[in-house]
């Protein structure tokens, strides 16, 4: 049986399973669960099925045809398990393949094209990641943020889901805030990035905690950046300029041999979004389970700043290389390096971590790479969408 034809048998099990699961009462879909255990594909060789999930993995390297690696996790417990110790984090492959990606840094040796979609009249931001190397293809959905205006700040909640913005929802994976200037923003992650990550809480832990929502809505709020606009006093020409200190990332993170606080998985339970409360309370070894291999912040974070534009005296504007990247100029356009703040510069300072930039009336790119998440990377990207009268 070829490799093609065992994905397109189990793709049809599968669906016959989750026809059946909806159809069925909460008993038939027990007993079902139990012939899935027994079934020919849970007791398939370890050996074999290494190998089977090794080849599909090296020969869906790119979207949609990925999908078949997200279908292989999907047949049954052993198959998940085994597929995403196979699946390597974008860090090491460069590829986002589970939700989960979105919240890992990305590769250390390129950057990894990403394209962002406006809706105005809904004020809904879409992030893809691009296909192709052209500026403007169908895209992988990858996150969502809509705008909410408050009295004395603004509000982008970040989803999985596309039609789901609620943070009292399974799909929130964080927030963006903004002061009421919009010149200062605190970017809010779902869940901790490292252990002895600071909580912060709000409206919606309360309501966690009373138990007026469901015990697995993510509803925490943990500070991983933030984001500031410097102030235009004197009108002076050029672009915004801004600084981001990166929270739960060390400054020597993009040192050779760096570390960054890498999630394993989304959590499912408030215990480990609430450890500061007693009823939550858990223990650092669960909270390690699902984060993964970290680094605390201990010598200092890592801060991002604008690189120095250039002026172009036959344009008569400020230039920055965007290698094609972007076509149309824009005070929202940036490229962020890191800041030597704890040493001197280095070619890692060269390296450019983030850009963002106008391709059209609503369509802008956003290319990021290690040590920031898509997430994170999306959060700083929305931050720039605010006018800012007094950074102009």
């Amino acid at each position: 049986m070829s490799i093609r034809s065992l994905i397109q048998d189990m793709r049809f099990s599968r669906s016959q399973r989750v026809v059946q699961d909806r159809s069925s009462t909460a008993a038939a879909a027990a007993e079902l669960g139990d012939s899935v255990k027994q079934s020919c594909w849970a007791h398939m060789p370890q050996e074999l099925l290494r190998e089977v999930l090794i080849r599909i993995e090296a020969s869906e390297d790119a979207w949609p045809p990925r999908k078949s690696v997200v279908a292989c996790a999907g047949v049954c417990r052993s198959w998940r398990l085994l597929t995403k110790e196979i699946v390597k984090a974008p860090e090491l492959s460069g590829k986002l393949t589970f939700p989960i990606s979105v919240k890992q840094p990305g590769p250390r040796d390129d950057l990894l094209r990403c394209f962002i979609k406006r809706n105005r009249s809904t004020q809904t931001y879409y992030l893809y990641l691009g296909l192709t190397h052209a500026l403007a293809d169908e895209g992988k959905f990858l996150l969502a943020a809509r705008k909410y205006k408050r009295p004395t700040c603004t509000d982008y909640i970040l989803s999985l889901h596309g039609d789901d913005m609620s943070k009292g929802s399974s799909n929130y994976v964080g927030k963006l805030r903004s002061n009421f200037l919009g010149t200062k923003f605190t970017i809010f992650d779902g869940q901790p990035t490292h252990v002895g990550a600071k909580f912060t809480k709000s409206r919606s832990t309360r309501l966690v905690n009373l138990k007026q929502v469901s015990p697995r809505v993510p509803a925490g709020n943990y500070p991983v950046a933030h984001i500031s606009y410097e102030l235009n006093m004197l009108g002076s020409r050029g672009p915004r300029r801004m600084q981001c200190n990166m929270d739960a990332i060390p400054a020597s993170a993009i040192q050779p041999g760096g570390v960054a606080p890498t999630q394993a998985e989304f959590s499912s339970s408030t215990a480990e979004f609430f450890p500061s409360l007693p009823f939550f309370r858990s223990k650092s070894t669960r909270m390690e389970s699902f984060l993964g291999p970290s680094a605390r912040p201990k010598d200092g974070v890592i801060v991002l700043r604008n690189k120095a534009p250039r002026w172009h005296e036959q344009l008569q504007c400020w230039c920055l290389n965007f290698h094609g990247r972007v076509t149309v100029a824009s005070v929202k356009n940036f490229q962020l390096v890191a800041s030597p703040e704890n040493g001197p510069a280095g070619p890692e300072h060269e390296k450019i971590i983030l850009q963002f930039g106008k391709v059209g009336k609503d369509l802008f790119t956003m290319d990021y790479r290690y040590p920031i998440s898509a997430f994170q990377a999306f959060s700083i990207c929305l931050s720039s969408f605010d006018t800012k009268i007094a950074c102009e």
